[in-house]
């Protein structure tokens, strides 16, 4: 077979910010492809956000229920800990997995979108092959959406293998590890040492830095460490990985690691997972032959994501940080728009970060210190969950939780609020649409805010920034 395609635009990867595109620019007319090679979702959906959401609650909710045995707990009494059926527990996240997939690849086809499934080789800007299941398949298009997304970077001297895993095979274990060593105590790292120290495994992390997650401050992290510390989960701060001595089949691997004094020590796990950090899918598809630009590692692109070749767009972890699948799809939303003749240009101001560690954590805008270091005089409030009857009625409310707003001095606009505690990710989106829209204290103090729920802490942090909180 030896097919050729025409279109109007052309989408390589299926990911949060490819298919997106995909299916905006199906809904706006466009004569739309997709390429993807494996399963409709990318990453995020496949091996990343979801699945790793999916493991982090049912460990959860492994550790809540044998929080019942013995003496028992809110007068809830489970006369023997939970059993774990670790093929089960990935049974059921590959479910919710297939489920969003094959939800996917049905709005592609719902918005008229071709979908081809293979690898992409290009000749040139516009011209590629994608070898299929049914042979090869030609395709020439008048825009190149690139969507390739990134992949977890791997340490040249510790390759992965059955001891040594990815952040994608740590989703993917049907044996609980008695041991986890965990390589970098950023988001990944945290989220999944979280979660296998709550379903049973020890978990030791090996960090390079001073502290963990360094994209949020020591003052948010705090809650996060303490539980860490709680929950007998070893640190070894200021460390590096230097070499693995692996042991065979079902006996695990030595992990060689030096200190901040350059002494080295060694340590044994049945698995040592590596999360230092993902790098942009720049390779195998022919992107030497595009003529675009590139900015180190990420392809270069202007604030409509076009490249430096006309009609080829970049998006998503691509085009550097924050590599975060939301903004991926804002920017193929955003592309799919300029295409079809609409004005638009990303420039958000703000893209919110989530960390879902014990507990979560969420960074939208600017700290004091960042703020300061731009020349901007600042106003700050901390209100603890604590005070919340929510979250206390949730058992919320004494993690250490707190929301933290920081405002201009001079007009009370908001420039940045952070906050730390239980199910916090879900108050990410009003921090957002506050920072977004221009609020200002007044507006958030002001704002009547449903009791009891978590978010009046929201409406407290903003009060107390202006002197005058009622609960503290």
């Amino acid at each position: 077979m030896n097919n050729l395609v025409s279109c109007k635009v052309l989408v390589v990867g299926a990911g949060p910010g490819g298919y997106v595109a995909a299916i905006r620019a199906g809904q706006l007319g466009l004569d739309t492809v997709i390429i993807e090679g494996d399963r409709a979702g990318g990453t995020c959906l496949i091996r990343g956000c979801i699945p790793s959401k999916a493991l982090i609650h049912a460990a959860s909710r492994f550790e809540e229920i044998n929080a019942h045995t013995g003496d028992g707990k809110l007068g809830i009494l489970v006369p023997q800990p939970a059993q774990l059926d670790m093929p089960k527990l990935i049974d059921w996240k590959d479910s919710i997995v297939a489920l969003l997939s094959s939800g996917v690849e049905a709005l592609l086809k719902k918005n008229k979108v071709r979908q081809i499934k293979g690898w992409a080789n290009f000749s040139d800007a516009k011209n590629c092959t994608v070898d299929t299941a049914q042979g090869i398949v030609n395709i020439k298009a008048e825009h190149v959406i690139l969507a390739t997304g990134s992949t977890a970077t791997a340490l040249p001297f510790l390759p992965y293998s059955e001891n040594v895993i990815s952040s994608t095979q740590a989703l993917e274990q049907h044996e609980l590890p008695n041991h986890l060593v965990v390589i970098g105590a950023g988001y990944i790292g945290l989220e999944m040492g979280i979660a296998y120290r709550k379903l049973g495994a020890k978990v030791t992390f090996v960090e390079g830095m001073d502290s963990i997650v360094p994209l949020f401050d020591k003052e948010l992290t705090k809650p996060v460490a303490t539980w860490l510390k709680n929950h007998n989960v070893e640190i070894e701060y200021s460390a590096r990985a230097v070499s693995v001595i692996e042991h065979g089949t079902g006996e695990g691997a030595t992990l060689t690691y030096s200190d901040k004094n350059g002494i080295e020590h060694s340590i044994h796990g049945d698995k040592i997972l590596v999360t230092v950090g993902r790098r942009p899918n720049t390779q195998g598809y022919g992107l030497a032959n595009m003529c675009v630009d590139m900015d180190g590692a990420f392809v270069k692109v202007d604030n409509q994501c076009r490249t430096a070749m006309k009609n080829v767009w970049a998006i998503g972890d691509l085009v550097g940080e924050p590599m975060l699948a939301h903004k991926a799809s804002a920017q193929g939303e955003m592309v799919a728009e300029i295409i079809s003749g609409l004005k638009r240009e990303f420039n958000p101001s703000v893209i919110p970060a989530v960390c879902f560690t014990e507990p979560e954590l969420v960074g939208v805008g600017l700290t004091a210190v960042e703020a300061k270091s731009q020349g901007i005089e600042t106003l700050v409030g901390k209100f603890p969950f604590a005070a919340i009857g929510k979250a206390l009625a949730m058992e919320a409310g004494n993690d250490g939780g707190f929301v933290r707003i920081t405002a201009r001095k001079d007009n009370h606009v908001v420039i940045g609020i952070h906050a730390v505690g239980a199910h916090v990710a879900e108050l990410s989106n009003q921090f957002a649409t506050a920072i977004e829209m221009g609020a200002r204290l007044e507006d958030l103090a002001n704002t009547i805010h449903v009791h009891p729920t978590l978010g009046e802490a929201t409406m407290e942090a903003a009060m107390l920034t202006l002197g005058h909180a009622i609960h503290i």
